[in-house]
């Protein structure tokens, strides 16, 4: 073939022949301002590993900690500061060229998890915790994460007082795919957001100090089912696509509602096909399910919980749900709002056995760290209640409850990292016993911690579920709100088991000692008790503040 016909196929397939215009490369349009939080915690993580590569190894735990919690702090300075412009409530528009909806529910979900992840940082720098190694203070990740568990490398590193320092760049990795998970307005954004916090999460799954056989077995699970959990929500993007001509979620809805006017002549076959809805929905609904944490997807939770160190425990349960439920609430009220007939009772049914379910088995548990991830899995049923209720109370309360909660498993995790034996953290229940004699402080804060749980009066955990159960009442799933309650006294009861082993057992002369931390888990711990009573005792403002920001833009 002849340079010219090669040059004129060239120029034929770029468009460019005199009978066929030139059609202009259009310039994306990004919003860089509105994109600031991301934008600030995505940048400080690539900073943090450039610190992983260059600063000198004593320097590496200051420079870390100091950039993740500027990164962190600015970022929600950011994301009030997005909030005061309005951009919450008469200014919420699609950014990012379709990508991100900048709205109230984005806004209030983004600050929960930065605050939250601000919160359970400190957790991360604790040092005092652990005894000196080879006279060096440790944290709860291994020396050297790379080494194999036992090797004559892993007892060098350790000799040597390594530590594993990229555990900070991984979590603003991890908080940058959680802000734009339940801001993302198409399916593809959605997809990539969920590996960006996934991966990281898998990675500090494994880098427990102490029993790190557990904690790699912990991530390899949470890896496997992950990977399902990110195959369904793949296909059912692939099958939605077919079904509308578009990922993006305004023109999902239009199709599903029926207002779409202009067909693709390469879709026109597959296009508006129900079956490809309601399975291409019903595989996103599953992947998103399985992040939540609730049954029947619910399998990787007590494993990863028990097996990750304890911070990263901490972060992980707080900061997937907001995330996670975020997405959910964008994806039924914006998408398939006109399918509430078909993903109801479905999620009626999800909600009652995630409900029962998380209290029943909780009630069988004797590690406290088990106890806790079937704990959460009940309240992921909770918070499904207000999602049921399809009204826009329902979507203000379950902001309220995911804030709520979020600050309350934090400090409830920090109060675990306390307690200690021999081998590390004594989870094992029977090691609480007497706890209260032992160090009085320490178990009164985690008995409000457990109170909150429970949702008793006065705590911000019963604020949470009254909100969320007047939503369901209100939306017609009264059935729902009976079984919650029911729910609530099943799980109120392993609760209060745990407060009378800790006040009125008698301690063991070998049981285990409750460390004392430094300022960080302090701080982490305080935070918590303070929220969880001010949101119990006036919890008004900030109902109010959630309401305000229970619009979705579409």
């Amino acid at each position: 073939m002849s340079a010219t016909a090669v040059h004129s196929l060239w120029t034929t397939a770029g468009g460019m022949t005199s009978a066929v215009p030139a059609e202009k490369f259009k310039a994306p349009v990004i919003e860089y301002t509105q994109l600031t939080p991301v934008l600030i915690v995505i940048g400080v993580a690539v900073v943090g590993v450039l610190v992983e590569a260059f600063v000198p190894r004593r320097a590496r735990y200051y420079t870390q900690v100091f950039l993740t919690v500027v990164a962190l702090a600015a970022a929600f300075a950011a994301v009030v500061g997005l909030a005061a412009g309005g951009y919450g409530t008469t200014k919420a528009h699609i950014a990012a060229m379709g990508a991100i909806a900048i709205d109230g529910p984005t806004l209030f979900l983004q600050g929960t998890i930065l605050l939250t992840a601000l919160v359970a940082v400190f957790t991360f720098a604790e040092r005092r915790l652990d005894p000196a190694s080879h006279g060096n203070q440790v944290d709860s990740f291994a020396a050297q994460a790379a080494s194999v568990p036992g090797s004559d490398s892993e007892k060098a590193a350790v000799r040597a007082g390594f530590t594993t320092t990229e555990v900070f760049p991984l979590v603003l990795f991890s908080v940058a795919g959680m802000l734009v998970f339940p801001a993302a307005n198409d399916l593809l954004t959605l997809f990539v957001a969920l590996e960006v916090f996934s991966l990281p999460l898998y990675l500090l799954c494994a880098v427990a100090r102490r029993k790190r056989l557990m904690s790699q077995e912990a991530a390899v699970k949470y890896f496997l089912l992950g990977a399902f959990s990110s195959a369904f929500l793949l296909f059912g993007i692939a099958l939605l696509y077919g079904y509308a001509g578009s990922v993006s979620y305004a023109a999902i809805a239009n199709v599903v509602d029926g207002s779409v006017t202009q067909i693709d002549p390469a879709l026109a076959d597959t296009m508006g096909n129900d079956a490809l809805l309601l399975i291409g929905g019903a595989m996103i609904l599953t992947g998103l399910l399985f992040k939540v944490g609730a049954v029947p997807f619910h399998m990787w939770t007590p494993d990863v919980y028990q097996g990750a160190p304890t911070p990263v425990t901490g972060f992980m349960a707080a900061a997937t749900k907001v995330a996670a439920f975020g997405a959910l609430l964008r994806l039924l009220y914006v998408v398939l709002p006109g399918l509430a007939w078909d993903w109801r009772p479905v999620m009626w049914a999800v909600a009652i056995v995630t409900m029962l379910g998380g209290a029943i088995v909780a009630i069988t548990q004797t590690d406290i760290k088990r106890l806790l991830a079937y704990s959460s899995i009940a309240h992921a049923g909770f918070i499904l209640a207000g999602v049921i209720a399809t009204t826009p109370d329902g979507i203000s309360s379950v902001l309220f409850y995911l804030g709520a909660y979020s600050f309350v498993t934090v400090g409830a995790f920090a109060v675990v990292t306390l307690v200690r034996d021999a081998g590390g953290e004594a989870t094992h229940l029977s090691k609480w016993a007497g706890l209260g004699r032992r160090s009085p402080l320490v178990a009164a804060v985690f008995a409000v911690f457990l109170l909150a749980f429970a949702g008793i009066p006065l705590t911000s955990g019963f604020a949470g579920k009254f909100a969320v159960f007047k939503a369901a009442a209100e939306g017609g799933a009264g059935g729902l709100v009976v079984v919650g309650v029911i729910s609530s006294a099943i799980a109120a009861f392993f609760y209060i088991r745990v407060i009378v082993l800790m006040f009125f057992s008698e301690p063991k002369a070998d049981g285990p000692t409750v460390a004392v931390p430094s300022p960080l888990t302090m701080t982490t711990i305080a935070v918590g008790v303070a929220v969880t009573l001010v949101l119990g005792l006036a919890p008004q403002y900030f109902l109010d503040l959630a309401g305000q920001a229970g619009v979705f833009v579409r």
